[in-house]
């Protein structure tokens, strides 16, 4: 049975000021009312003319309100009115919803991580290129693997075998199958022909997973992620399910 990202990762507060937004360690889904974490949730900004826009780094001035459903969900509500009824009790006002609001804040959770990549680039915390990755994975460096979604089977299974064996997992770790392909990360990153990457420094692993997270959990990408290691939770696996979340 597909579960929601309400079931998945939580959602948050129906309606707060700028202030909140950084204070609170949970949020309350505007449409399922289930709270969660407030980096798993999608804050929604109101603009003074009532105007509603994706506020994904959660930075906007002024009330905000949280979604934690993935996009299939988001629409129906906003094309049945569901969405723009909750909006209206938690603002308190009238708003205006566009219509593309999905499509808008899936462009905007891929983007923020695709520049969390470029940042996490920017500061040397990632390697690219199979050799220095494998290498790198077999030291027990490699923090989070991730594949481009057109990268080979056996490349992939290559590196996770490194990893594996580098961390010493007694079960095999699976890298993240990322849900984009390698053109898309080498402009990321402002290299050439990005298929695979390795983030060697557990701070970045965990920013750049949750980033990652995010966004996979809005547009459902058919993959689970689980933790690799107890000792190690910001190294992640990801178990590709079939048919089911």
């Amino acid at each position: 049975m597909r579960r929601t990202p309400n079931e998945r990762l939580g959602a948050d507060s129906l309606a707060e000021g700028p202030e909140e937004t950084t204070s609170g360690p949970e949020r309350k889904c505007v449409l399922s009312g289930a709270h969660g974490a407030r980096d798993t949730l999608v804050r929604l900004a109101l603009a003074p003319d009532g105007a509603v826009a994706p506020d994904v780094r959660a930075r906007a001035p002024g009330r905000g309100a949280w979604i934690g459903v993935d996009r299939q969900a988001l629409d129906a509500a906003n094309a049945s009115g569901k969405l723009k009824g909750a909006l209206v009790r938690a603002f308190k006002t009238a708003v205006t919803i566009p219509e593309d609001l999905g499509a808008r804040v899936e462009a905007a959770l891929r983007q923020a991580a695709l520049d969390r990549l470029g940042l996490e680039a920017r500061s040397g915390t990632l390697l690219t290129g199979s050799e220095r990755i494998e290498a790198a994975a077999r030291k027990g460096q490699v923090h989070l693997l991730i594949h481009a979604a057109d990268s080979g089977a056996d490349g992939r299974a290559k590196l996770d075998q490194a990893w594996r064996v580098g961390s010493g997992a007694e079960r095999a770790r699976q890298g993240l199958v990322f849900p984009a392909e390698r053109t898309i990360l080498s402009l990321a990153l402002g290299r050439q022909n990005v298929v695979h990457v390795a983030i060697v420094d557990r701070a970045a692993a965990a920013r750049v997973r949750q980033s990652i997270d995010r966004w996979r959990a809005f547009i459902g990408a058919n993959e689970r992620l689980i933790a690799a290691s107890a000792d190690s939770p910001d190294a992640l696996a990801c178990e590709v399910n079939e048919g089911q979340e």
